[in-house]
Protein backbone atom coordinates (compact mmCIF):
# COMPACT_ATOMS: atom_id res chain seq x y z
CA UNK A 1 0.00 0.00 0.00
CA UNK A 2 3.00 2.18 0.85
CA UNK A 3 4.66 1.58 -2.06
CA UNK A 4 0.93 2.29 -4.48
CA UNK A 5 0.80 5.83 -2.26
CA UNK A 6 4.56 6.50 -3.01
CA UNK A 7 4.23 5.90 -6.67
CA UNK A 8 1.10 8.20 -6.60
CA UNK A 9 3.11 11.15 -5.15
CA UNK A 10 5.67 10.81 -7.65
CA UNK A 11 3.40 10.53 -10.35
CA UNK A 12 1.91 13.59 -8.96
CA UNK A 13 4.80 15.54 -8.23
CA UNK A 14 6.14 14.31 -12.21
CA UNK A 15 2.64 15.76 -13.40
CA UNK A 16 3.19 18.93 -11.80
CA UNK A 17 6.44 19.64 -12.67
CA UNK A 18 5.85 18.99 -16.58
CA UNK A 19 3.57 22.54 -17.08
CA UNK A 20 6.80 24.23 -15.48
CA UNK A 21 9.11 22.92 -17.60
CA UNK A 22 6.77 22.89 -21.06
CA UNK A 23 7.99 26.99 -21.43
CA UNK A 24 4.83 28.30 -22.36
CA UNK A 25 6.62 31.97 -21.31
CA UNK A 26 6.26 34.46 -19.08
CA UNK A 27 3.27 34.71 -16.89
CA UNK A 28 3.43 37.95 -14.61
CA UNK A 29 0.67 36.89 -12.80
CA UNK A 30 1.87 33.80 -11.82
CA UNK A 31 5.61 34.66 -11.28
CA UNK A 32 3.60 37.66 -8.51
CA UNK A 33 1.88 34.84 -6.93
CA UNK A 34 4.91 32.87 -6.49
CA UNK A 35 6.02 35.56 -4.51
CA UNK A 36 4.02 36.40 -2.54
CA UNK A 37 3.60 32.73 -1.56
CA UNK A 38 7.63 32.60 -0.77
CA UNK A 39 7.56 35.49 1.20
CA UNK A 40 4.77 33.92 3.15
CA UNK A 41 6.68 31.66 4.29
CA UNK A 42 9.95 33.61 5.22
CA UNK A 43 10.37 33.51 9.36
CA UNK A 44 10.87 37.25 9.79
CA UNK A 45 13.04 38.38 12.46
CA UNK A 46 11.73 40.67 15.85
CA UNK A 47 13.16 43.61 16.23
CA UNK A 48 15.50 42.87 19.01
CA UNK A 49 17.02 40.08 17.31
CA UNK A 50 17.35 42.12 14.18
CA UNK A 51 19.08 44.88 16.06
CA UNK A 52 21.31 42.50 18.26
CA UNK A 53 22.17 40.63 14.83
CA UNK A 54 23.36 44.10 13.17
CA UNK A 55 25.51 44.74 16.22
CA UNK A 56 27.42 41.69 15.90
CA UNK A 57 28.01 42.22 12.49
CA UNK A 58 29.17 45.64 12.42
CA UNK A 59 31.84 44.69 15.54
CA UNK A 60 33.25 41.52 13.90
CA UNK A 61 33.58 44.22 10.59
CA UNK A 62 35.60 46.54 12.75
CA UNK A 63 37.58 44.02 14.56
CA UNK A 64 38.42 42.70 11.09
CA UNK A 65 39.36 46.09 9.98
CA UNK A 66 41.23 47.08 12.81
CA UNK A 67 42.96 43.50 12.32
CA UNK A 68 43.72 44.19 8.71
CA UNK A 69 44.86 47.44 9.61
CA UNK A 70 47.47 45.93 12.20
CA UNK A 71 49.06 43.65 9.75
CA UNK A 72 49.46 45.98 7.17
CA UNK A 73 51.00 48.08 9.36
CA UNK A 74 53.29 45.35 10.70
CA UNK A 75 54.42 44.37 7.16
CA UNK A 76 55.06 47.46 6.31
CA UNK A 77 57.41 48.70 9.53
CA UNK A 78 59.49 45.08 8.63
CA UNK A 79 59.55 45.87 5.21
CA UNK A 80 60.96 49.44 5.84
CA UNK A 81 63.46 47.89 8.41
CA UNK A 82 64.54 45.20 5.98
CA UNK A 83 64.78 47.49 2.69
Amino acid sequence: MAEKEETKTKETKTAEAKPAEAGSGFNPSEFSQGIREELGKVVWPSRQQLVSESIAVLLMVVISATLIYLVDNLFTWVSSQVF
